[in-house]
């Protein structure tokens, strides 16, 4: 396998498009009307519950920057969210390199656009599993897939990209998007993606010990129905 050799990045991005898809949706009131008004070009790609928040938000002369991710990637939702962001054009504009001619090709190719920051929190599992007589099914429906698999390529690719995983790091973010021309520097996203990855290392770390605190038996009850072929 060839490895990627990167030799040329930028210091400071400019925060062109951005994905938004979050469960905790406090703080966004606040958060997405700054960056419109930072940078009133801006795309924001969303999903779901986090679309309609952000509709609801944004005034009408800013609604047009706002676009469901399903509309950009020809795939509709599939029932109850179980497939929404896992796409190729979605890990194409997160995982590109400004300066790899392939890469942008690529970009060209498929109409992807490169994405800047992603903004995603999980599923509330911990939060699910503490409840009293939570059963083994809602536990596993509060596995995130999406949101870790976008949170891990936008903290590897921070050459690039910024990864917002805590609602505490707006303000931050979008001071320093003010004090330099909506751009945010190499380091604050070094910063984000090491918060991004133990972020999702917590995550992994508590569906880990939840699933080994549990028995077969205590499983294979939650279901009416188990079929051997």
């Amino acid at each position: 396998m060839s490895i990627n050799t990167v030799e040329k990045i930028d210091d400071n991005v400019k925060i062109k498009n951005l994905l938004v898809s979050v469960s905790d949706k406090k703080g966004l009131d606040k958060f997405i009307p700054e960056l419109f008004n930072i940078n009133p070009d801006i795309k924001i790609f969303s999903t779901g519950g986090t679309y309609a928040k952000i509709k609801e938000i944004l005034s009408s002369a800013a609604k047009s920057c706002l676009i469901k991710v399903s509309d950009y990637t020809g795939q509709p939702e599939t029932q109850g969210g179980l497939v929404k962001t896992l796409d190729f054009k979605i890990y194409l504009g997160l995982l590109t390199e400004k300066y790899n001619s392939c890469h942008m090709e690529d970009l060209k190719r498929t109409g992807a656009f490169p994405i800047d920051m992603v903004v995603v929190n999980l599923y509330p599992f911990e939060q699910t599993v503490k409840r009293a007589g939570v059963t083994p099914e809602e536990a596993r429906g509060n596995i995130d897939i999406g949101g870790p698999c976008m949170i891990r390529a936008a903290a590897k690719n921070f050459l690039r990209v910024a990864s917002v995983v805590d609602p505490l790091d707006y303000e931050k973010i979008t001071d320093a998007m003010k004090a330099d021309n909506g751009r945010i520097s190499l380091k604050l996203r070094f910063a984000l993606a090491q918060k991004a990855f133990e972020h999702t290392a917590g995550y992994d770390r508590n569906i880990a010990d939840y699933l080994r605190s549990r028995s077969f038996t205590d499983i294979g009850s939650c279901y009416k129905e188990i079929k051997n072929d």
